[in-house]
């Protein structure tokens, strides 16, 4: 029997068979792309530095120094010896204006000083007054960065009853960016910060970890 005049004779296709490992291939990139897509990396992470190093912070350039023990006795008999851990920096104030050191412990706030860029300090040492920061000049303790001068300041810490040092700490530090306001035509120094797209609240940007030895007193 004859096919007829115009039919086809092409035998019927077999379907296309997709492995199952391809088809969750296909959904990652489809998931991947609907995230922002391949090109997207996560941020790198934030530079290490020693001590010794220095950090431009926008506002301030600040030479990370040492972190030691020091230890103040007592100055009567009623009166006990007081050990701290000390972390010494030397911070130069860039701006034109004086600017307050600021306080311990710091970074949530916005704050305009040089203690609201010391984000987080690991592992934090556990005391009833929080830690002190002052500029330290001839054995007087201050609280003012003057325009271009560099300036030691300390962060104390105290080591209260048996509470031991360790043996090293990191700092998490922030860093300024000056933002303009066209309306009213002024700039103002911010700390850097970034939205936390959980929370979505303003995190402070980590601009460098700092990790310091922990000398021990009289090294």
């Amino acid at each position: 029997m004859t096919e007829p005049s115009g039919g086809s004779t092409d035998k019927p296709r077999r379907p296309v068979v997709v492995p199952a490992i391809a088809l969750a291939a296909l959904a990652a990139i489809g998931i991947t792309a609907l995230l922002g897509g391949l090109n997207e990396r996560p941020d790198p992470a934030p530079p290490q530095l020693k001590p010794g190093q220095v950090l431009d912070q926008g506002r301030f350039d600040t030479q990370f120094v040492e972190s030691k023990i020091t230890l103040q006795r007592a100055e009567n008999d009623f009166a006990e010896d007081k050990r701290f851990l000390d972390v010494i920096f030397k911070v130069t104030n860039k701006t034109d204006e004086t600017v307050n050191v600021g306080g311990l412990p710091s970074g949530k706030s916005g704050g305009w000083n040089f203690g609201a860029t010391l984000l987080k300090m690991t592992p934090a040492i556990k005391s009833k007054t929080g830690g002190d920061l002052f500029v330290s000049s001839h054995g007087g303790q201050y609280s003012q960065l003057h325009p271009g001068i560099p300036s030691i300041v300390v962060a104390r810490y105290e080591l209260e009853g048996s509470a031991q040092a360790p043996e090293q700490i990191t700092y998490d530090v922030g860093k300024y960016e000056l933002l303009e306001n066209a309306l009213a035509d002024t700039s103002e120094w911010f700390l850097e910060s970034e939205q936390d797209p959980l929370t979505e609240e303003d995190e402070n940007t980590v601009a460098a970890k700092v990790t310091l030895p922990v000398q021990p007193e009289g090294a």
